[in-house]
């Protein structure tokens, strides 16, 4: 997992071969006026979605506690702030159910082994071995979440 800051976003360029494409998307483009919505950046391989809406208690979000195996997760807070719950997949045991393909997600009914939280104009990135919870908190968000094919 990474944190940081929107402004330094350039730096982890070199983590993916597909993330130099993805964060010129996100440089590039005025995010802030960017309608909720899902766009193919490069074809099913990076895609942008803008969502937008209003956070979650604690205990709707670890409903959804949630990793990717298809995909890398890139999620920036345009507007509001977030708690996040996070935890080590290959530490998490209590699987929900099983692997969904389609939707590329695994479920866990683990708790989070830290929380933190997110202003506008932060980042996460999430690998296929992070279990998160995002959008915990009151009151309003806008956020990015590209999705970028391990």
């Amino acid at each position: 997992m990474v944190i940081d800051k929107l402004s330094e976003i350039n730096k982890y360029t070199s983590l993916h071969p597909r993330f130099a494409k993805a964060i010129d998307y996100i440089v590039t483009n005025n995010l802030l006026i960017a309608e909720p919505g899902t766009v193919l950046v490069d074809g099913e391989d990076i895609k942008a979605i803008i969502i937008e809406g209003n956070c979650v208690s604690k205990e709707e979000s670890l409903e959804g506690f949630e990793c990717h195996n298809t995909y890398i997760d890139i999620q920036i807070v345009l507007k509001g702030k977030e708690i996040v719950g996070w935890r080590s997949r290959k530490n998490s045991r209590e699987p929900k159910g099983e692997y969904s393909e389609e939707k590329d997600v695994l479920f866990y009914a683990d708790a989070p082994t830290l929380f933190f939280d997110l202003q506008a104009g932060m980042f996460s990135i999430y690998f296929p071995e992070d279990v998160h919870a995002p959008m915990i908190g009151e009151g309003p968000i806008k956020k990015l979440v590209m999705k970028v094919r391990v």
